[in-house]
């Protein structure tokens, strides 16, 4: 018995720390890496449908491709795959996490998809790994699976849950046009060829913002972030230089590139203070939005449809 739709929400992620390894024989780095799943989300929908469709609404959905590419109908046809049947549904994409922002909204899309998938279609998730069919579609998506705080190895997909104590604060500015991931990669790659040595934290694990997070302590975690990608993302966008200064001189106590970028990420002291850095941000003209969030919150979780 099928029912006739379900939907996901799904957080948008940073990363807290990212430490990038040489590239391996597959093609990929070796990552270690402390997510953060954020209160920004997407919510994904899966309806019966004659054939396999994609819409997208909400904020530039326009560079979110609406076929068979996108990662989120990639996930249908994953899990149709492992149980034998065919992905005849429609997929609706509502997007408020940004695209290509460094935040994993694609990602995020292609996990809210299979757990809506896996409810349309009853999966019994005791014989059917969905974390594994995550994995094969992208370092990313377990994670987006999970939320709350976790360190991820290998590409990222190998995920250990991290404690944490209560809220971290955070204001985010969005770009106006996204960074492509290989690029940034590509870039990080041949500053390290070219000598540079500030992107050097490699795979060591960030042991010290581990037990900063735990804590709870905000003032203990600003000054442990760090992001091997990121001289990588100034070199291709060498404005976010402006808007990482703008952040802290508005009062946050770090600010950081979130992943392969070009969303910049500043923690504040609490949520007041997000909101009074937020306001600053926004008329410094040095992104296209600011918006505040707080995690870490709870990864992709089916909601009323």
């Amino acid at each position: 018995m099928m029912i006739g739709g379900a939907t996901a929400r799904v957080p948008a992620k940073i990363n807290l720390h990212l430490g990038v390894g040489p590239l391996r024989d597959d093609g990929f780095h070796e990552l270690s890496t402390l997510f953060c799943a954020l209160g920004m989300h997407d919510d994904v929908t899966v309806r019966p449908a004659e054939e396999l469709t994609v819409t997208v609404t909400g904020e530039n959905r326009r560079a979110v491709p609406s076929d068979a590419s996108n990662l989120a109908a990639r996930a249908v046809v994953a899990l149709a795959d492992r149980i034998g049947r065919s992905p005849d549904v429609s997929i609706t994409i509502d997007k408020h996490i940004p695209v290509a922002g460094g935040m994993a909204g694609g990602s995020a899309d292609a996990a809210g998809a299979l757990i809506a998938a896996a409810r349309l279609w009853r999966v019994d998730r005791d014989q059917v790994d969905l974390h594994e069919i995550a994995a094969e579609l992208g370092s990313d998506v377990p994670f987006s699976l999970t939320g709350g705080a976790a360190l991820g190895t290998g590409r990222g997909e190998k995920l250990l849950p991290v404690l944490h104590r209560g809220e971290f604060h955070w204001v985010l500015a969005v770009s106006g046009t996204g960074l492509s991931t290989p690029d940034v990669y590509r870039e990080l790659d041949r500053l390290r060829a070219a000598g540079d040595r500030t992107t050097d934290a490699g795979t060591a694990r960030p042991d010290g913002l581990m037990v900063a997070i735990a804590s709870g302590d905000v003032r203990a975690v600003a000054p442990l972030l760090h992001n091997d990608l990121q001289p990588a993302a100034l070199s291709l966008r060498p404005l976010l230089r402006r808007t990482l200064r703008a952040g802290t001189e508005a009062g946050a106590l770090a600010g950081i590139v979130s992943g392969s970028g070009p969303t910049c990420a500043f923690l504040c002291a609490d949520a007041a203070a997000a909101v009074d850095v937020a306001a600053e941000l926004s008329g410094s003209g040095v992104a296209k939005a600011v918006r505040t969030a707080s995690g870490p919150v709870a990864g992709a979780r089916l909601v009323p449809h």
